[in-house]
């Protein structure tokens, strides 16, 4: 089987999510290698093309592993052979991945099956984004919620909503919470986009160290999902590490990077604005905040978490408020109800579907139908031709002249050439854009 993924994120959904659904898995959804199935992995090369730092901090292995352009991918799509495909990309680029491969498969029956879907909560963009993903073979929803607004989105313009398959996050899991620990711990899981402007930031930033000085007995941990330089899913314009070099830190303050199930493995308190790491967190039991201080709005995410039972402002935590979540909430969002006391449980079954309709369609005669995205030159083709362009695709989905050669690696001066590009893009992002946006507010 094998992973496309364009963040590193994205590439840990996907190859846990392969793992999960290959009908013939282990089962043990953290080894991707040592079940007998191998899993290649690819690169989208992009703005947010993982560093092997982010890479190993994920924790997830492959067979193999290697940055590819769109034409690079579509060859190696032409000359492998894999069973099971996966697109852990943007929506923009799983549509145009999906026009390239039914144009290198048009002839191909035995085709892989093609799965895509989403890393986390769904808070905006979701007609968008579920359009640009329709056309794959299945388009997993990680809850009971998004498969029924996905289904609805689809059937709503007149779209083919059989692909949209139930499932759950693949990277739930852990210990139950047993207690407090010793020194009790509180994590901000920090977003990189949520929320965007510099006085939010430092609002939150400044809230979470008052509550390490407020409370010296407690260890308050701010965590982390990239360095500086680095990007992920989302563009980071003001990372918090920049802004708290302007403060004096309490000692019993850190910043923190690593594997989010790590971190959880030691925390008492889980606080976000609107992470998916909330949903990690109440999977496991551990008592979980989505503040309410910036409001609730759509712009945040923190919508999403209306009856959960888990907001709460900074006040009500510092004065000692524990929200206690809904059941029926938590279930609904495809967190295990039992939580991870009762072991994988109910949650492992949740892949029985996906792996189900998986090997119906690798046990189909005369083998699968070409790739039907609902998008076409017909139905949108104001909008189409552009996704695609983005990618170096015309709009039949074959390479436009000047696209990157499939089958020239780059040599050294390119490469350096790339890297700082890279480099010019992001230091761009996180500084310059910044400065001209407060030039503009002046």
């Amino acid at each position: 089987m094998a992973v496309l993924a364009d963040s590193d994120t994205r590439w840990k959904w996907g190859a846990l999510t392969a793992n999960r659904i290959a009908p013939s898995g282990s089962g043990n959804p953290w080894n991707t290698t040592g079940a007998g199935i191998r899993l290649d992995g690819y690169l989208l090369r992009g703005r947010a093309t993982p560093t092997a730092r982010q890479l190993g901090e994920v924790g997830v292995s492959a067979d193999s592993l290697r940055e590819v352009t769109a034409a690079e991918f579509l060859r190696a799509m032409r000359e492998e052979s894999y069973d099971l495909l996966v697109l852990a990309l943007v929506g923009g680029g799983t549509q145009a991945m999906l026009h390239g491969l039914g144009r290198v498969w048009a002839d191909r029956p035995d085709r892989p099956v093609v799965v895509t879907g989403y890393v986390g909560v769904i808070y905006e963009k979701l007609a968008d984004g579920l359009l640009l993903r329709h056309g794959a073979d299945l388009v997993l929803a990680n809850s009971r919620q998004d498969a029924e607004r996905f289904r609805a989105v689809y059937e709503g313009v007149g779209a083919d909503a059989s692909s949209v398959t139930e499932v759950a996050l693949p990277f739930l899991g852990g210990a139950a919470y047993s207690g407090e620990h010793d020194p009790y711990t509180v994590v901000f899981a920090a977003q990189p986009s949520v929320p965007e402007s510099r006085r939010d930031r430092m609002y939150l930033l400044n809230r979470l160290v008052g509550h390490a000085r407020r409370h010296p007995g407690r260890e308050v941990l701010l965590k982390l999902r990239s360095k500086p330089g680095e990007h992920t899913t989302h563009i980071e314009e003001l990372p918090y590490q920049k802004l708290a070099r302007k403060l004096d830190l309490p000692s019993n303050f850190r910043l923190v990077y690593g594997h989010m199930g790590e971190v959880l493995d030691r925390t008492d308190l889980l606080v976000t604005i609107s992470s998916t790491a909330a949903l990690e967190s109440l999977h496991r039991r551990i008592p979980t905040v989505v503040l309410t201080d910036l409001g609730v709005r759509e712009a945040l995410g923190n919508h999403h978490f209306a009856g959960s039972g888990c907001l709460a402002s900074w006040d009500q935590l510092d004065a000692g408020h524990r929200p206690v979540p809904d059941e029926e909430w938590v279930a609904r969002q495809g967190v295990a109800a039992g939580g991870a006391s009762s072991g994988e449980g109910a949650y492992a079954t949740a892949f029985d579907a996906a792996r189900e309709r998986i090997a119906e369609l690798l046990d189909r005669p005369g083998g699968l139908p070409p790739l039907a995205p609902y998008y076409t030159p017909t139905t949108a083709p104001g909008y189409l031709p552009g996704i695609l362009a983005r990618h170096h695709l015309a709009p039949d989905g074959s390479p436009l002249p000047g696209a990157p050669a499939a089958d020239q690696a780059p040599g050294p001066v390119r490469q350096v050439v790339r890297r700082a590009a890279r480099g010019a893009y992001r230091h761009g992002v996180q500084r310059v854009a910044p400065v001209i946006r407060r030039m503009g507010e002046l």
